[in-house]
């Protein structure tokens, strides 16, 4: 089951680059384009119109609002365009990561917290 989870989520954030691809994409008709750009960002963003830390109602805004706006551009962008750019996110959903970046961004995080542990216990 949570091999099942893992490849569900895998599929909602494919097609969410998918959506944000779309939106900037000059094929895409202008109202799926809107709609798009928001589910998009959306998806993405770490903050959510209702707070995830809200029992029951915080969660509920994510199976609502996302789906319903993810069904609205997908009904409204063209089927080739739409198979196109789901092949672009997949391809970019399977770049490898970067181990590099990632330790310059730990690197960066380490030396923040080492400079406000050293100013607030001194």
């Amino acid at each position: 089951m949570l091999a099942r989870l893992r490849e569900w989520a895998k599929a909602l954030k494919r097609e969410a680059l998918m959506l944000w691809l779309a939106a900037r994409d000059p094929r895409t008709p202008i109202m799926a384009k809107l709609v798009a750009g928001f589910a998009a960002a959306y998806a993405f963003s770490p903050i959510d119109l209702i707070p995830d830390f809200i029992p029951v109602v915080g969660l509920l805004d994510d199976l609502v609002i996302l789906p319903l706006a993810i069904g609205y551009a997908l009904k409204h962008i063209p089927p080739a365009l739409a198979a196109e750019l789901r092949e672009e996110a997949a391809a970019r959903t399977e770049r490898p990561v970067s181990s590099a970046a990632a330790l310059v961004v730990a690197t960066i995080w380490a030396g923040i917290l080492a400079f406000l542990w050293w100013r607030f216990t001194t």
